[in-house]
């Protein structure tokens, strides 16, 4: 005689029916998670609010206003603005320096970045060594020390006229001179060229060895192999570092302080626009105009990025869209 165990049925209604709160139970680790989430990025969204947009909304608010930073600001309308175009050479001057020093500074920094980049990407050893050789000059060249040896380095009797009267070239001293001051200040700009050749280098390194193959069996010498293969393979890396370091030429300012001693001379040969736009707000102590000016440069930089993005369509190359 065999006995059968049978399990008992559950009853319908809860065999059948909707477990309670299955629904909430999935809902709070999801609300949890968003929480914690918010947690972690408090403190960047407090120091963005509190260190960015407050001060920006600040500034706005200043532009449009008489403000000298001893009395209450007084509402002007547009009248630093109108001043700023209309009224004020010195302004234009700025202007025309910091356009000419971005034409001639940001080139000559991208194409030494990327022949460096070229010549290490073909080195055995050593090749932590130079990387980061290169690159000190980009951590130290910001700071006011290094700009002073530099205006030193350029100056009357400093090492650089010493070298070219030896070479029969007797120019003087670079800073004291307006033609040759700005490029002084160039310089030392392009010796900080170890950000973009880092990127350069990554950037060479992921462009396939087989493309270069293919271009040698089709008899292409090295610079056939740069123009066709090189450059269209890193054209979003250079585009890239184009972009970043056009920001940074619109905003120069230690190394214009240090060369001109603060004056942008001579004769305004190194005023560039954020050095003027700290004579005017806190050496003239114009707030107002100031803040109108930052304002200016700021749509300005905007539009030289938003062109720069436009015009990048008939010269980017990417291999994703490619495959599509």
């Amino acid at each position: 005689m065999s006995i059968t165990t049978r399990t008992p049925a559950r009853p319908a209604r809860l065999r059948d029916g909707p477990e309670p709160h299955r629904g909430r139970a999935k809902r709070r680790p999801r609300r949890e998670r968003e929480g914690a989430a918010w947690v972690f990025l408090s403190p960047w969204v407090l120091g963005a609010a509190v260190l960015t947009l407050l001060p920006m909304a600040v500034s706005l608010y200043l532009s449009f206003t008489d403000y000298d930073m001893f009395e209450p600001p007084s509402f002007v309308g547009l009248r630093n603005y109108t001043q700023m175009f209309t009224e004020d050479p010195r302004y234009w001057r700025s202007v025309t320096t910091t356009l000419l020093y971005v034409v001639i500074a940001v080139p000559l920094q991208l194409a030494l970045a990327l022949a460096v980049a070229l010549a290490l990407k073909s080195v055995r050893r050593g090749k932590g060594f130079y990387r980061s050789a290169f690159y000190a000059p980009s951590l130290l060249g910001a700071s006011m020390s290094i700009a002073l040896v530099w205006r030193a380095l350029f100056n009357d009797g400093g090492t650089v006229d010493d070298l070219l009267s030896r070479a029969g070239l007797d120019i003087g001293g670079w800073v004291n001179q307006p033609g040759w001051a700005l490029l002084a200040v160039a310089l030392l700009t392009v010796w900080q060229f170890g950000a973009p050749m880092v990127i350069f280098l990554a950037g060479l390194q992921q462009i396939p060895t087989e493309l270069y193959e293919a271009a040698s069996v089709d008899g292409a010498g090295r610079w056939r192999q740069f123009v066709s293969v090189t450059l269209p393979m890193l054209s979003p890396v250079l585009f890239f570092n184009l972009v970043l370091q056009t920001i940074q030429a619109f905003q120069v300012f230690t190394p214009a302080f240090a060369v001109s001693g603060g004056r942008g001379g001579p004769a305004d040969s190194t005023l560039f626009y954020t050095l003027y736009l700290y004579d005017r707000g806190f050496t003239a102590s114009h707030m107002g105009y100031a803040s109108a000016m930052a304002w200016v440069l700021l749509l300005a930089v905007a539009a030289v990025t938003a062109v720069l993005f436009r015009t990048s369509r008939s010269w980017v190359f990417y291999a994703a869209e490619e495959d599509r």
